[in-house]
């Protein structure tokens, strides 16, 4: 069996190009921009893809069974429930959507379709380095997780300041870039949140055309009483990077922008043991090997339907106790 796919969008979605030809099962047949010379560029490198501007000739092509979503955040919400009516499984780019409504939107018509599949392309379970450390912590190396802290640290300000995301109304840090810690931190621990606590700030961009927050921090509760910190910081003088901090009864792990660690003492004098398995280990389009195969065997992906609706209903309930200055319990939609 082979599956017909088409992109939209083609600035990342040029990856989920390679992605989808990486697996046997797969055939690139359509590929789609707005932006006409973008399309000719990436097109000149694709000469089997069939070339259009209008997403719509993609998503009602009643050929296409496979349709990933990397066009403006803005617009992700209306595409994947236009690509879910008309029987096409969906790998979007993150953010799935912008509010609680429009996830409500997309929860209906996966209940309505549940054979269709969709994932969201969070990489960060590709990482190798993260998939050691999410085996460590089921096999009970780590003891009980107590509490954990993450910091997205985008390191790219001029993509707020001068890019498309400056210039979307109402741009959230926490969709567009944390919900990889979000995503991460339920996947490690398997644990749920219960609230969040939040606030933000604009300081490092307030002379620019983005009048959103530049940065977001959150105080998570789980419904165990563990523990979060999650941070969205685009307007670190970093490099591009994924700071964080997973503690533990047993053991605590480390990653910084200095390198990784596992802490097994609490006594300083006690050698820690460095960590060298790949980081980050993962190009942009690696998930969608796992999604193909998750369709042609009707397995779930390795980021499920589920999962990526919870990480998304994690970030909104982020977004809202900043917007109403008061903790937020989250609203899950879900598909069972």
């Amino acid at each position: 069996m082979h599956i017909n796919a088409a992109v939209i969008g083609l600035g990342v979605g040029e990856n989920h190009i390679l992605g989808l030809l990486s697996h046997p099962s797969c055939q690139v047949k359509a590929i789609c921009d707005i932006n006409e010379i973008v399309l000719q560029k990436v097109g000149s490198r694709f000469p089997s893809c069939t070339l259009s501007t209008d997403p719509n000739l993609i998503l009602n092509d009643p050929n296409i069974q496979l349709v990933c979503i990397a066009s403006y955040d803005d617009v992700h919400e209306q595409q994947v429930v236009s690509a879910l009516r008309n029987n096409k499984h969906v790998f979007v780019e993150k953010p799935l959507c912008l509010s609680s409504d429009e996830l409500c939107n997309i929860a209906k018509e996966l209940k309505m379709n549940p054979h269709l599949f969709l994932t969201s392309n969070l990489i960060l379970r590709k990482t190798p380095r993260f998939i050691e450390l999410h085996d460590r912590i089921a096999t009970g190396r780590l003891g009980e997780i107590f509490h954990m802290e993450g910091s997205y640290d985008y390191g790219r300000l001029h993509k707020l300041t001068e890019g498309w995301r400056g210039r979307t109304p109402n741009y959230s840090v926490t969709l567009g870039g944390g919900i990889h810690l979000i995503d991460l931190m339920l996947w490690l621990s398997g644990k749920k949140v219960s609230s969040v606590s939040a606030v933000g700030n604009n300081l490092a961009a307030s002379n620019s055309q983005f009048d959103g927050l530049s940065v977001t921090s959150s105080n998570i509760g789980f419904e165990d009483g563990s523990t979060a910190q999650i941070t969205s910081n685009y307007a670190s003088f970093t490099p591009h990077h994924h700071k964080l901090c997973i503690y533990g009864t047993n053991g605590t792990f480390e990653q910084s922008h200095l390198g990784a660690a596992y802490y097994w003492s609490r006594d300083p004098n006690e050698k820690l043991e460095s960590v060298s398995s790949p980081y980050p280990g993962a190009a942009k389009g690696d998930l969608l090997f796992n999604f193909i195969d998750s369709i042609l065997k009707k397995n779930l992906p390795l980021v499920s339907p589920q999962e990526v609706l919870d990480a998304t209903s994690v970030a909104l309930a982020i977004d809202q106790s900043i917007r109403s200055q008061s903790a937020q319990s989250v609203n899950y939609f879900y598909l069972n």
